[in-house]
């Protein structure tokens, strides 16, 4: 699963990494205040602000691409209350299409959650088995994470139609099963897009069960090491928490 990650680069970078298509199908990169107003943050928690990409059907021309603040945790649009969304931070690769809370979203409303990494708590030492130790999770090269995602409206009734806080944009991380070196660490992992396939995902015009196939295509490297407990506690911060533990 993913309950924490990192996500500390500047709104400009994350449009620079992920809005740029090359040649005659360049997007432009859109973000407003509220984007750029995100703090950097190296332990985003569940019903934390985010950032997300996101890809929208233009009157004319190509798809535009932007940068969407979205609480971390969906909330299906037929919910009666938000109450839930911190219950649903992951969706499962295999069952998208399948369960009421994602199918709709996965159909129309997919994004991605940048992340510069994500950590994950391996499992107990048999010897110490109440001792979980938390693992930073990174792009080997040194780049952003693309964390497949989906988001959803959900339409607050207790508000006024003119109130602009009546509408909630959530999102969601999809996971899949682990495998290889990450697998030492959990049964799943958050499914984390190549180059090759990051349009498609976005792209609206691709259907549901295309788009859901892209997410078994091969991640990009990625490495681990472990880190200091002091990341457990929701609300820490500081570039510290990123540390490797001395050998």
């Amino acid at each position: 699963m993913c309950g924490r990650y990192a996500s500390f680069r500047q709104a400009q970078d994350l449009a620079d990494a992920f809005a740029v298509r090359g040649g005659i199908q360049d997007v432009l990169a859109v973000f407003d205040d509220e984007v750029a107003a995100v703090p950097a943050s190296w332990n985003v928690a569940p019903t934390d602000p985010v950032r997300i990409v996101v890809e929208r059907a233009a009157p004319e021309g190509a798809p535009v691409r932007s940068l969407k603040v979205a609480r971390w945790g969906l909330v299906p649009s037929w919910s009666t209350d938000a109450r839930g969304g911190a219950r649903m931070i992951n969706a499962r690769s295999e069952s998208l299409l399948e369960k009421p809370a994602f199918r709709r979203a996965a159909a129309s409303r997919r994004c991605i959650v940048p992340a510069d990494g994500y950590f994950e708590w391996r499992r107990p030492d048999p010897a110490a088995p109440r001792l979980k130790r938390p693992c930073y999770v990174h792009p080997t090269d040194g780049g952003v994470l693309a964390l497949a995602g989906l988001y959803e409206f959900w339409r607050d009734r207790s508000r006024a139609d003119d109130d602009p806080a009546r509408w909630l944009v959530t999102t969601t991380i999809i996971t899949a099963p682990a495998s290889g070196a990450l697998a030492e660490l959990h049964d799943r992992r958050p499914v984390a897009l190549d180059r090759g396939v990051r349009d498609g995902w976005l792209d609206p015009a691709v259907g549901a069960e295309e788009a859901v196939a892209l997410l078994d295509t091969p991640a990009p490297d990625q490495s681990f090491y472990e880190v200091a407990t002091t990341v457990n506690r929701v609300g820490t911060q500081g570039p510290g928490l990123l540390d490797p533990l001395p050998s």
